[in-house]
């Protein structure tokens, strides 16, 4: 009966101990380093010729910033969930270069912080649907700035919902004639005159964990 005590105490401290190195593992895998590249957007793709109010730009760029915050949260920073947040961010920061979202979320990605996720108000799917509805109006404006913003906002709401399938055939059709949007266009924008910042040349830096 002792022995049967002894085993039974000696079996609990283990499985204690097992629990506790499970743990300990899944808290470092949240905070491994990972490979974050600040995106670059210059002076901004789109001037006051935009057809959009600067209410408008900026409610986008916040609703862009936030899906791109809560896909890295979810993903614990995964090499996709970073280059797809890049690209989000980088459109964010276009659209209204003192968005609060995307410059906080940026600066946290920066020294290796995982943003906390946010409270959206909308799903991919009703996101999606905004996006392309908005590609449409744009479209019927017929401003160079204009035509961009629609293929880049076709393009988004196909990859957010691919069930859209009006945005999915009017991306796949746009691709057909023009090809993919172009990203490093608004996320690796050159210095002005062929100048090189100090940082252009410089691989992306790990960030880690800060203490």
């Amino acid at each position: 009966m002792g022995w049967n005590i002894l085993a039974v105490t000696r079996f609990g401290q283990g499985v204690i101990l097992w629990l506790g190195l499970m743990t300990l593992g899944a808290a470092d895998e949240s905070k491994k380093p990972f490979l974050w590249k600040e995106p670059r957007v210059g002076a901004g793709a789109f001037s006051d010729a935009l057809g959009m109010l600067d209410r408008e730009r900026e409610e986008y760029a916040t609703n862009l910033a936030v899906h791109a915050i809560n896909e890295v949260s979810k993903a614990k920073a995964s090499a996709a969930s970073l280059e797809k947040a890049r690209r989000l961010l980088a459109l964010s920061l276009h659209l209204s270069a003192r968005n609060r979202r995307a410059l906080v979320a940026n600066y946290q990605l920066n020294r290796g912080m995982v943003p906390e996720p946010v409270e959206s108000d909308y799903s991919e799917e009703v996101l999606a649907r905004l996006l392309f509805t908005r590609s449409q109006l744009l479209r019927q404006q017929g401003g160079v700035e204009d035509q961009q913003l629609a293929r880049i906002f076709v393009e988004l709401a196909a990859e957010l919902d691919p069930k859209n399938e009006d945005a999915v055939y009017a991306s796949e059709i746009q691709r057909l004639d023009h090809g993919r949007v172009d990203w490093k266009l608004l996320t690796d924008v050159k210095s002005p005159l062929g100048q090189v910042r100090p940082d252009d040349a410089d691989e992306p830096a790990v960030a880690d964990e800060l203490p």
